[in-house]
């Protein structure tokens, strides 16, 4: 069964309208520019902070790049609210030992899935220490991303966790092509591969 996460999105939007609240939500990201219109869309429903927790990155120097960049956008990105940061330990072995024996497999495959599990459960373990009202992940953003597969990861961890997980496809209305508008405006770095090794071989083959 098809499920319509856009809608889910904007009914749990509409609801927290209705209440007159800003709820308090850690918004997992992979990058700056995926993050942009995820931030435009949901900085004014929503206190952010924006969680940087990615240990599949690699080499370290492409990571300090990307979580540089990410720091430097949230400076100059003006959503009419504030927007926090917080940055996740970078271990590359948490990210390595989920992958062992998947070096092989095609991206979009259950690696990706255990990748997605791992940096979505320290967000969700995150979001829980520092009492959050939610949480969620730009990830859904690219059309390279599985959106059922990280909304039912999403909802396995909330349960876990005992933190409302926000559902999301962020792709939906337009937004991965808006990201790339945000990317030009503001100059945003964006890579070409996703972040592991296996994904930069991936693009180097397929360049």
């Amino acid at each position: 069964m098809n499920i319509n996460y856009q809608k889910m999105m904007e009914d749990t939007i509409g609801q927290i309208a209705e209440r007159g609240t800003r709820p308090s939500l850690l918004l997992h990201s992979c990058c700056a520019p995926c993050s942009s219109s995820v931030l435009e869309c949901l900085s004014k429903h929503f206190v952010i902070t924006v969680y940087y927790y990615n240990p599949n990155i690699e080499p370290f120097e492409e990571y300090q790049k990307r979580v540089t960049e990410q720091k430097r956008f949230l400076s100059v990105f003006e959503t009419g609210n504030p927007v926090s940061f917080a940055e996740g330990p970078y271990d590359q072995n948490a990210f390595r030992s989920i992958s062992k024996g998947l070096e092989e497999e095609k991206e979009g495959g259950s690696r990706c899935s255990l990748c997605y599990e791992l940096r979505l459960r320290k967000t969700a373990e995150y979001a829980k220490a520092h009492n959050f009202d939610y949480f969620t992940t730009t990830l859904s953003v690219s059309p390279y991303k599985n959106a059922r597969a990280l909304n039912e990861i999403g909802a396995r961890l909330s349960d876990e966790y005992g933190v409302p997980f926000l559902f999301a496809d962020f792709k939906k209305k337009n937004r991965y092509q808006r990201s790339i508008e945000l990317s030009k405006e503001y100059g945003l770095y964006r890579q070409n591969y996703c972040g592991c090794v296996y994904s930069r071989i991936y693009s180097e083959r397929n360049s």
